[in-house]
């Protein structure tokens, strides 16, 4: 199927990575985004060793690399601040860090412009506004008046996904998991050289993007879903630190810039059944979004992106390469899912906290297996 033309509906991570997977199999490849600007939030992510693999199989790992903060460790600290583990990180590329810290628009760049350089078209400012599968093919129309054919279309637009709720209207929305996450990037101290993690009801993680800039989460029960002004959200953020650890209480007297905090409601979502539908695909958060307990949102998204070209370039039909890509990807998502819910209740008081520094083994020992 290497001379199929796909539409690829989504221009985050998942979108952009594939793209640059099936413009390598030789793929013609579109690609629409709504956002006119094309912008990410400016906070950062976590990527693991299962990442660096997968970044290295999409060509794009040495860029990859220049834009983050490598580490090898990830250390486990209780919620009085003092260290209970320094867990080592599985290496998957020799002479590669295990995991990186980075920048999303950093990360948003090396994508966007791989896909571009590869020879991908891109769209802004668009969406799918009714997508007509045939059989032989999809007839998309999109908002700006235009029309496509495809023989394949991908859903990589997010956890709200709309081609999702076109393909499945009746599956489940997303749900809310009773907490939230704040972002906020500050100054790195000299001696934080890996992920440090603080356990309690009141997550807290540092996270090295470059030798002098990191970012603080702080994952907070919500009851309700509440939404926050923009004015006023760094003092809500400080208020739920007041009984952190003290060197996170020392970091936190730098919260002070309301338009630097990014505040999001967790929310999770796995789809039990099919993930597709005739020719029309689902990748990503549109089918198995998770809370970031465990870093695995944005990495899940790029292996589906790899193993789905894969199938894809070695099958004969579309629904024999999706139905090989969701036997690869179900059990590894579902798990990733899962186990994050589960830190996620634990931390809301739901159900006995785990033994997190073995969590963490088994997590970086399970996506160190084969893709």
């Amino acid at each position: 199927m290497k001379q199929a033309k796909v539409l690829v509906i989504g221009g985050g991570i998942g979108g952009l990575t594939a793209a640059i997977a099936l413009r390598r199999k030789g793929f013609e490849v579109e690609v629409i985004e709504k956002d006119p600007d094309w912008a990410v939030y400016g906070v950062g992510i976590i990527q693991q060793s299962n990442v660096v693999r997968a970044m290295a199989e999409l060509g794009v790992l040495e860029d990859y690399l220049g834009a983050a903060f490598g580490f090898d460790f990830v250390e486990i600290y209780l919620p009085d601040g003092r260290k209970a583990a320094r867990v080592p990180s599985p290496k998957l590329l020799e002479g590669y860090p295990a995991n990186l810290g980075v920048s999303r628009p950093a990360l948003h760049k090396v994508l966007g412009d791989k896909t571009l350089a590869l020879g991908a078209k891109v769209r802004l400012g668009v969406v799918a506004a009714a997508i007509e599968d045939d059989g032989e093919g999809v007839e998309v129309r999109f908002s700006d008046g235009t029309q496509g054919r495809y023989d394949l279309v991908i859903g990589a637009d997010g956890v709200y996904s709309d081609t999702r709720v076109k393909l499945f209207p009746d599956a489940p929305a997303p749900e809310f998991t009773g907490q939230s996450v704040w972002r906020y990037n500050l100054e790195k101290p000299a001696d934080v050289d890996c992920l440090r993690a603080y356990d309690g009801r009141t997550g807290i993680g540092l996270v090295p993007l470059s030798q002098s800039l990191m970012y603080i989460y702080v994952t907070t029960p919500e009851p309700g879903n509440p939404r926050f002004a923009r004015e006023g959200l760094a003092a809500q953020l400080r208020r739920r630190l007041a009984d952190a650890p003290p060197a996170i209480q020392a970091l936190a007297e730098q919260i002070t810039d309301d338009d630097g905090v990014v505040y999001k409601p967790l929310e999770c979502l796995l789809l039990e059944g099919p993930w597709h539908k005739g020719r029309v695909v689902l990748l990503g958060d549109a089918v198995h979004a998770t809370t970031p307990h465990l870093g695995q949102g944005a990495g899940m998204a790029i292996e589906d992106s790899v193993v789905l070209a894969e199938e894809l370039a070695r099958a004969a039909t579309p629904q024999e390469a999706f139905h090989a890509y969701q036997e690869r990807r179900q059990e590894r998502c579902a798990y990733i899912v899962r186990t994050s819910r589960l830190i996620c209740d634990a931390q809301l008081g739901k159900v006995p906290p785990p033994d997190y520094a073995r969590t963490t083994a088994e997590m970086f020992e399970m996506t160190a297996r084969p893709i």
